[in-house]
């Protein structure tokens, strides 16, 4: 049994109740996973597992985390939801406060890694809200998991 078979289904359960550095935690780990998901089984596993409707990288029922993956020029490359984006180069996509985010999270990811800030309408409300995405690098491509705020 992995940590996000036990783990991140539970903190879902628990959604209404969990503090927003919780459900951080969660995107973190699932990113984390992701990435040592790709290193054992190399790179195109991740993107087809992402990318698979019942993968366990995809959004399921209930859940409003998934992974997503660009390269380095913007391009998404995977996608847990929202498939059509896939093969989109997203590099000048700017939020509603003009803000190139993609732009950011290349840099980021490519860096340290760690969280960007910015604005994304909620697929479940309609509306545009705060929203922050952790990510890291795995072979130059940008692997990660945005919670909303």
């Amino acid at each position: 049994m992995n940590l996000r078979t036990f783990l991140v289904p539970a903190l879902i359960c628990l959604a209404g109740s969990l503090s927003a550095q919780d459900h951080a935690a969660a995107a973190k780990a699932l990113v984390k996973e992701a990435i040592a998901y790709g290193k054992a089984n190399g790179l195109q596993a991740l993107l087809k597992e992402v990318n698979n409707g019942s993968g366990k990288y995809h959004v399921q029922s209930g859940d409003d985390l998934y992974v997503f993956v660009y390269d380095d020029k913007g391009t998404c490359i995977a996608i847990g939801f929202q498939g059509s984006l896939v093969g989109v180069n997203r590099i000048n996509t700017k939020d509603p406060d003009g803000k190139f985010f993609i732009q950011e999270i290349i840099k980021v990811g490519l860096g340290k890694g760690g969280w960007v800030d910015y604005k994304y309408p909620n697929p479940k409300t309609g509306t545009v809200m705060q929203k922050t995405s952790y990510v890291e690098s795995l072979d130059g491509k940008i692997v990660g998991c945005g919670i909303y705020k």
